[in-house]
C-alpha cells in the first residue's frame, strides 16, 4: 500500500491532517478522505487539506490569473471527503505549515497570496497569529428556519456568504446555546441545494464593550458536524450579529467558540467591504498513513 507523510494542525481547535504534495502526484479519493479523517479508524481530523502548486489544479488558470504571485493552492476536503470551498481557520494552519516547513518567507509586513476554491485568499502575520482577508461577502435574502435538538420551535436564520454558505440562528441565552444537541444535521427549511453551515450565536452582555462586539458560538459544519470551531462561521456570526444590531454596530468583533477566540474586522476597500479573521494556528505533530 502506498504510504503518506502527514501533519496535523488545528486553529482554535478546529484540526486538520495536511499532506504537501509539491509535485501533484497524490490521488486521495472521497472514501480515503473519510477514512482519514474518522476519529476511530484513522487519523482523525474536521478536514484534510492537500497543499499543491496552484498551476498543477483546475482552478489554477483563473487563480493565476488572479494573483500571479499565488503559488500555492489549498484543496479542502471536509470530514466526510467532500470538496468544499475554503475554510478559514485551515486556512490559517496552512500558511503556518508553509511558512514553518517549508519555508515561506513572511515577514510581519508582508502578504501572502493563497488559492483557493472560492479565490485568492491574502493572509498576513499578526500577534495572534495570522489574518486573513477573506474577501467580500453577502447577505442572503432568503427566509430560513433552522429546527435542531434542544431547541423548541424553529428559528429563524440569517443566510450569509463568504465564499461558503452560512445560516446564522440567534439564541436568548447561554444556556439555551448549552443545551443544544448538535448531534445531528438541523433541519433547514428552505434546504440549501448544496447545504450551509449552521451557526447559534448569543451576544455576551453586553454586546459591546470599548468598541468590540462580542459573541459566542456553537457550530454544526456541513460534510463534518458540530465542531469545536469554523473560521467562516466565525466570519459569518459577527457579520450576521452586526446586521442584527443596526447601524451603529461595530466593525470588529471577537467571537468566543468551544475550542478559542478570533477576532473578526470588517473594513472598507475599493471594490467594498472585505471581513477579516485572525486566530492562531499551531502544528501538532507529524506521522505516516498507509492508504
Amino acid at each position: 500500500m502506498a504510504k503518506i507523510s502527514f501533519t496535523k494542525g488545528n486553529g482554535t481547535g478546529n484540526d486538520f491532517v495536511l499532506v504537501f504534495d509539491p509535485n501533484n502526484e497524490l490521488v486521495i479519493d472521497e472514501k480515503q478522505v473519510a477514512k482519514i479523517c474518522d476519529r476511530h479508524l484513522g487519523i482523525g481530523a474536521d478536514g484534510l487539506i492537500r497543499i499543491v502548486p496552484s498551476k498543477d489544479v483546475p482552478e489554477g488558470e483563473a487563480i493565476l490569473a488572479e494573483e500571479p504571485n499565488a503559488y500555492w493552492f489549498m484543496d479542502y476536503r471536509n470530514a466526510d471527503g467532500s470538496i468544499a470551498e475554503m475554510c478559514g481557520n485551515g486556512i490559517r494552519v496552512f500558511a503556518r505549515y508553509l511558512t514553518d516547513r517549508v519555508g515561506v518567507q513572511l515577514a510581519e509586513s508582508e502578504t501572502l497570496h493563497v488559492g483557493t476554491r472560492s479565490g485568492v485568499k491574502d493572509i498576513q502575520r499578526n500577534t495572534a497569529g495570522f489574518v486573513v482577508d477573506m474577501g467580500r461577502w453577502r447577505p442572503e435574502a432568503d427566509d430560513v428556519l433552522v429546527k435542531t435538538n434542544g431547541m423548541d420551535v424553529p428559528r429563524p436564520g440569517q443566510g450569509i456568504n463568504v465564499g461558503n454558505p452560512h445560516v446564522v440562528v440567534a439564541l436568548a441565552s447561554n444556556e439555551e446555546l448549552k443545551e443544544l444537541d448538535l448531534n445531528q444535521l438541523p433541519k433547514l427549511n428552505p434546504a440549501p441545494e448544496y447545504g450551509a453551515n449552521v451557526e447559534f450565536v448569543v451576544p455576551n452582555e453586553p454586546l459591546v464593550a470599548n468598541g468590540v462586539g462580542r459573541i459566542s458560538m456553537r457550530v454544526y459544519e456541513r460534510g463534518v458536524g458540530e465542531t469545536l470551531s469554523c473560521g467562516t462561521g466565525i466570519v459569518a456570526a459577527a457579520l450576521a450579529t452586526r446586521l442584527w444590531a443596526g447601524a451603529d454596530a461595530p466593525n470588529h468583533w471577537i467571537v468566543q467558540v468551544p475550542g478559542g477566540s478570533c477576532g473578526v474586522r470588517m473594513f472598507a476597500t475599493e471594490e467594498g467591504e472585505h471581513v477579516g479573521l485572525s486566530g492562531p494556528a499551531e502544528l501538532t505533530f507529524d506521522g505516516e498513513y498507509e492508504l
